[in-house]
């Protein structure tokens, strides 16, 4: 996750909103509120082996034997989940001009119906640790283990569990690769977002299937690091409001409001913005954002050697994984 912010848009978080008070340690077990909707539960350690099995096959860069080997491994996965999976592989010009091969991967419950939710996180790391404290690791890629493999186990969990009992809406998983080929910190200009979520803006101008449509998506990313918090990102208010609400109200409702404080962050070209760019479909970032961090606003080891499977907490993979199961199963 590079992820190139906007300055500009940077905005202090509401004083008035924050809480001081413990987070709320996750169960693995969460009533419906309704009473009435059976929603499946989350398994943070099955999440947990999932991000564990992404890192073992090491950094997941453009060319390499890992990023076959982890898209063999995701398509395999999804399928034995009962996912219908579109392997969609395309080429994408990287900000050097050299030409990747890039792999996008799609699985899909219930295609038939109209009413479609979308699920993404990106599946790649950093071919880059160009925020190591150590210069001499700035051109070494980094195991991605938040940035990138927490995500994605997340959303492998939740495949796993929805199989036996589908919710009411449609659901289209989607991995996105080459989100992380972005240029080295030390050779960014203001004109490097477009270098950012290749694989994104491939699908969005490009969908698996003709005519897409969902009713809205959920992008996560960097949901793993020990203390997360994911504070309302700036792009997701702009484009998609409503469903921002919808989520951090359900958060709330779970008693996670510390992880989802209804609090703005700021502005992070993510996947998520080439969607709503591009396919028009409005779609939200779950990002872990820490104003007080010294690395870019984001989490302690963001694109250092140190984002390995050392730095993931089954916790916040447990509060994730809940509250999507809570909005989409509530649809």
């Amino acid at each position: 996750m590079k992820k190139i912010l906007f300055p500009a848009f940077i905005l202090l978080l509401i004083a008035s909103c924050t809480n001081n008070h413990p987070k709320q340690e996750p169960t693995a077990r969460q009533e419906n509120t309704t009473g009435r909707i059976m929603v499946p539960q989350f398994n943070a350690d099955s999440a947990y082996r999932y991000v564990a099995e992404q890192v073992a096959f090491g950094p997941r860069v453009p060319g390499s034997a890992a990023q076959q080997l982890t898209a063999k491994y995701l398509a395999e996965k999804l399928k034995s989940f009962g996912a219908t999976v579109t392997e969609q592989e395309f080429s994408a010009r990287a900000y050097n001009h050299e030409i990747l091969s890039g792999i996008n991967i799609i699985g899909s419950y219930a295609p038939e119906k109209k009413k479609r939710i979308l699920l993404a996180a990106h599946w790649d790391s950093r071919p880059y640790a160009d925020h190591d404290a150590n210069p001499e690791f700035h051109r070494t890629p980094i195991d991605g283990a938040n940035d990138g493999a927490s995500g994605v186990g997340v959303l492998l969990e939740i495949a796993r569990i929805i199989q036996p009992q589908l919710p009411e809406t449609g659901i289209d998983i989607i991995f996105f690769d080459l989100e992380d080929y972005g240029p080295p910190e030390d050779t960014q200009n203001e004109d490097a977002g477009e270098f950012w979520g290749l694989g994104s803006q491939y699908w969005a101008k490009n969908p698996h299937q003709f005519n897409y449509r969902a009713a809205y998506g959920i992008l996560l990313d960097m949901v793993g690091a020990p203390d997360a918090v994911f504070p309302m990102e700036g792009f997701s208010l702009y484009y998609a409001p409503h469903i921002v609400r919808k989520v951090y109200d359900r958060a709330r409702s779970l008693g996670y409001e510390n992880y989802f404080p209804q609090q703005q962050g700021t502005y992070v070209n993510d996947d998520h913005l080439y969607v709503n760019k591009y396919a028009n479909i409005p779609m939200i970032d779950i990002i872990h954002q820490d104003p007080d961090s010294k690395n870019n606003a984001f989490f302690e080891h963001w694109h250092t050697i140190n984002d390995n499977l050392e730095a993931i907490d089954r916790a916040p993979l447990q509060v994730v994984g809940e509250v999507l199961l809570h909005v989409i199963y509530n649809e």
